[in-house]
């Protein structure tokens, strides 16, 4: 085809065309024809009886098309005139009276901008959408055909031109099973739930049904939607409804491109043509309904419940991944109530009456308010004019990390954040919540399948008054590696800017060099930056081989001092912090830096933690860290409600409030009992002090060991780790420094190993990577230098990338910039614009595998933090019955009431849920049989590889 716009191209696109023709076909004849622009298509239905008796019903516009297939579908034409309409319709009837037309057929025209039309074709036959006429005519188009082919006139059945009548507008969508976000392409899968809108003025043509399988091997039109009232208005809102208030669910559908559809001003205005779809790309954008418009406008109706009953079917029949770490037979004891939030109104009532006995005095300061409106600084000194011992809850975070392996949940956060934000800001003497980074960043996404962004953003939203802390591994940010310089910067300017008032900047051994890129990162940002010295041996040892003495932790403080921190903090990561050490060297920084406040942090591994707080704030620590009395304890923080009790006058902080706190986190932690490991009671003590494990480590360890087959063997595994630690160098042991000593302890026990043998045969030995990486310098230098001849013989044969044995300097510093347009243009070309912002940009730079497998769990199940607890965390049984409750009005009441054989050939099992009395059908991957299959030597069933989004050339299987 060639379009010709200026006289002298006729004959030179004419010869092409023909010269074209002839290659292809044989035949260099062209057809001639006007070129219409901004054209519509009208066409008119007929009905004749052969006999030379032909009747119109009207005309229809089906001017909405994409690729020339028809989408929208109105009648009669009410947007043309009524002088082009009637010449349309004379010569439809001209034509298929001329022709003796017999039956029902469709005159198709096209009509320019000027209101001439052209003719195009006739279709000898019923059309797709013949039922806008049927709607506004009366008439049965389908029953006239048979009639009339059963030999009777036009007369016979009753139709006469003069009372054939439109009456109102109606309007016909397609559905179709077609993914709008992928250029239309067809969807196959089972219908989970198939309900359509039914109501006044609601038309419905179409077979499908809840457990129909969509093929790809037929056309993908699913259903018919006809809307029709007296006016086109009417007509659009019955249709707008009709679409947003269908449940078709287990494949994708154009729904969400026709909502957009509806809502667009030029079609609202019946201003529309043939390119309409093509001159407005927006209608592909934010489509309603699609998990990458989960922000939405108006009409945008996407609730979740999809994705949620695709987990709760999966749940049922997987259950949890072993990664996750719950104890699957104490997941099921469960039970499936769900937890209410503590009262507000109790503790304001606490408050109140304890104002009335003191006066106002014990609301004053708000730090979070010195700190936004007069800076760190600002906030240094008053913290150190404050004349009571203040405390930092470490519920939140630290306190799951140490006893629940950091599974604790949003949601459940969220419901104690307003009682919270009420009870510590009704005392001066509360300073901050720790609540964010550290394990909490990559747990939230690989495990919770939460975005730890939102986390931040919403409690800030619960406790806006409340001071919060995040845990910064200096140059590893938040994760267990070393970034780009620009990453680290970024991301503590986007955690400021996100809620987080304090970063606690820590660095795994000491390092001062990490330490000073942690610690610009977190002041350029606006921070109060606090910079912790990880401490470890002991520091009242007179040996003199003890490397970490009093001058050690002085000489590093100088350091951070100097380099800008607002406060230090003493961070005890494994509980060795006795009362006599806290005492003095507390004291000695004290005595170094009157104007620095000083903030106390320790585990109560060994049960000294209260004491140890107690001894630390009478030597002149301005700040101790607790943790609500069910959350305390073990290898958690000690218990706060003991700290404010041993602290006495000292503290304002009230007890029944915090009472009414700690009976919400003591049901709470009830619903997180699997994975509480049972051994740990058992497994602490005051032998920390000889193996040094951090409390936050605890955990982790314990389950690692019973996945590795270590189960019964943990004192075995604790005296592996001190020497580990030894062999190692004896150094200080937190996130990523104290994985490393783990991977090293397990390795020991694993092959029965002595230590002596160890070195001898480094250079050999199948080493965990994380021991490798730390020989050749990837966290930078341990206190005291490198072990040798151990570190000699690990790096035998085990070069860096670029070819050298070890790094020189500050690993990141070696790295380049991190391109940040480059990141989000591919991430934004793999999950779209709306789905992916700057925060999410950052998420897969410091993680990029966990971060595509959390979008790529988001895009089947959705955002399940909305989940209750129990919920998320207990598999459904046959006949059991659970509440859903996702805001006003919506409340489902969802019943498991089947789930069938496994299907060897697919490898699923379909599971039927009842949702408020309808059935959803949700074909399920049995990834547990399958396993037991392959693993027995039967045949498993083809599992397609998926496109990697971001990796260039994948292309799936």
């Amino acid at each position: 085809m060639r379009v010709v716009n200026k006289k002298e191209d006729l004959i030179p696109l004419f010869e092409a065309a023909s010269s074209e023709a002839l290659a292809s076909f044989g035949d260099g004849g062209c057809f001639v024809e006007r070129y219409v622009t901004n054209a519509k298509h009208v066409e008119v239905q007929v009905i004749g009886d052969g006999k030379g008796n032909v009747v119109h019903l009207w005309e229809r516009d089906c001017s909405v098309q994409r690729r020339h297939q028809k989408i929208v579908e109105i009648a009669p034409a009410v947007h043309h005139s009524m002088e082009v309409r009637k010449a349309v319709l004379e010569d439809a009837l001209k034509i298929t009276k001329a022709c003796n037309y017999k039956n029902a057929g469709t005159v198709e025209f096209l009509v320019d901008d000027q209101g001439r039309h052209y003719f195009m074709e006739v279709n000898p036959r019923v059309q797709v959408e013949h039922t806008v006429t049927e709607q506004v005519t009366g008439l049965d188009i389908v029953q006239s055909t048979f009639l009339i082919a059963g030999g009777a006139s036009l007369e016979d059945i009753g139709l006469v031109q003069e009372n054939i009548i439109p009456r109102g507008v109606a309007m016909q969508c397609r559905i179709t099973a077609e993914d709008p976000e992928r250029d239309f392409a067809p969807d196959t899968g089972m219908l989970d739930v198939c309900r359509h809108s039914v109501g006044p003025g609601i038309r419905v043509d179409g077979y499908a049904y809840p457990g129909m399988v969509v093929q790809p091997y037929f056309d993908s039109l699913l259903v018919k939607y006809t809307a029709s009232h007296k006016d086109w208005d009417g007509a659009i809102r019955r249709m707008r409804r009709a679409l947003h208030d269908n449940h078709i669910r287990g494949v994708k559908t154009n729904i969400p491109f026709l909502l957009n559809v509806m809502d667009h001003p030029d079609f609202i205005a019946g201003s529309f043509d043939l390119n309409f779809i093509q001159d407005n790309p927006e209608l592909l954008l934010n489509l309603p309904g699609t998990l990458s418009a989960q922000k939405g406008t108006l009409g945008q109706r996407y609730d979740h419940i999809e994705g949620y009953l695709k987990y709760i079917a999966n749940l049922a029949v997987n259950g949890h991944p072993k990664s996750l770490g719950a104890d699957p037979t104490l997941v099921r004891t469960l039970s499936n109530n769900d937890v209410p939030a503590p009262k507000s109104s109790a503790i304001s009532d606490i408050l109140e009456h304890k104002k009335e006995l003191f006066g106002d005095t014990i609301t004053a300061p708000r730090w979070r308010k010195i700190l936004r409106e007069q800076g760190p600084k600002a906030l240094a000194k008053a913290v150190r004019d404050h004349q009571n011992v203040l405390v930092t809850d470490t519920t939140w975070r630290d306190a799951h990390q140490s006893l629940l392996a950091t599974r604790m949940r949003t949601a459940d956060l969220l419901k104690a954040a307003e009682a919270t934000n009420t009870a510590f800001n009704g005392t001066s003497d509360v300073f901050s919540l720790e609540m964010w980074g550290g394990a909490t960043f990559d747990v939230s996404m690989n495990f919770l399948r939460e975005c730890p962004w939102k986390r931040l953003e919403e409690l800030r939203e619960a406790a806006p008054d409340m001071l919060f802390q995040m845990l910064l591994r200096g140059a590893n940010a938040v994760g267990y590696t070393v970034y780009p310089d620009n990453v680290v910067y970024e991301f503590c300017k986007q955690a400021y800017k996100s809620g987080n008032d304090i970063f606690r900047v820590f660095d795994s051994l000491n390092y001062v060099d990490n330490m000073e890129l942690g610690i610009k990162a977190a002041a350029a940002s606006g921070g109060f930056v606090e910079a912790a010295i990880c401490y470890t041996g002991d520091v009242t040892s007179s040996d003199p081989s003890n490397k970490y003495n009093l001058k050690y932790y002085l000489d590093f403080a100088t350091q951070l001092v100097d380099l800008g921190a607002h406060a230090l903090a003493i961070k005890d990561m494994a509980g060795l912090l006795t009362p006599r050490a806290a005492t003095l060297l507390v004291s000695e920084l004290r005595s170094a830096f009157p104007d620095v406040p000083i903030h106390l942090h320790t585990h109560d591994t060994a049960g000294m933690g209260v004491a140890a707080m107690f001894a630390g704030a009478e030597a002149g620590a301005d700040i101790v860290d607790g943790a609500i009395d069910a959350m305390s304890g073990l290898s958690s923080q000690p218990c706060l409600g003991a700290l404010v009790s041993a602290l006495g006058d000292k503290s304002n902080v009230d007890l029944d409030a915090l009472q009414v706190l700690n009976e919400y986190w003591e049901s709470v932690r009830h619903q997180y009992n699997p994975f509480e490991v049972q051994a740990l009671n058992a497994a602490i003590g005051s032998n920390v002090y000889k193996h040094e494990i951090p409390g936050g480590q605890y955990t982790n360890l314990l389950f690692q060991s019973k996945q590795l087959g270590l189960s019964g063997r943990f004192a075995e595994v604790k005296k592996a780790y001190a020497l580990a630690n030894k062999l190692l160098g004896d150094i200080p042991k937190v996130t990523p420094s104290s994985k490393t000593v783990g991977d090293l302890a397990q390795f020991i026990v694993g092959l029965k190993i002595s230590g002596d043998e160890l070195v001898e045969n480094a250079a050999t030995l199948p080493l965990p990577n994380s021991v490798v990486e730390y020989m050749q310098g990837a966290l930078g230098p341990p206190p005291g230098g490198y072990p040798e001849p151990f570190r000699t013989n690990v790096l035998k044969g085990r070069p860096l990338k670029d070819g050298r044995s070890m790094f020189t300097a500050r690993p990141g510093a070696e790295l380049p910039d991190y391109d940040f347009v480059e990141a989000e243009k591919n991430l934004k070309e793999a999950y779209g614009n709306s789905r992916i912002g700057f925060k999410e940009v950052l998420s897969h730079a410091m993680y990029p595998q966990v971060f595509k497998d959390y979008l790529a769990f988001e895009k089947v199940y959705g955002d399940v933090e909305k989940l209750p607890t129990h919920m998320f965390l207990r598999p459904m049984t046959v006949g059991e019955e659970s509440h859903l409750h996702l805001g006003p009005g919506k409340d489902y009441y969802i019943r498991l009431a089947a789930i069938d054989q496994f299907d060897e050939d697919l490898g699923t099992r379909t599971v039927t849920l009842e949702v408020n009395g309808e059935k959803w059908f949700i074909r399920t991957p049995d990834t547990v049989t399958t396993l037991e299959s392959a693993t027995a030597g039967g045949p498993a069933p083809k599992r397609r590889e998926k496109k990697d989004p971001i990796e260039k050339g994948s292309i799936g299987t």
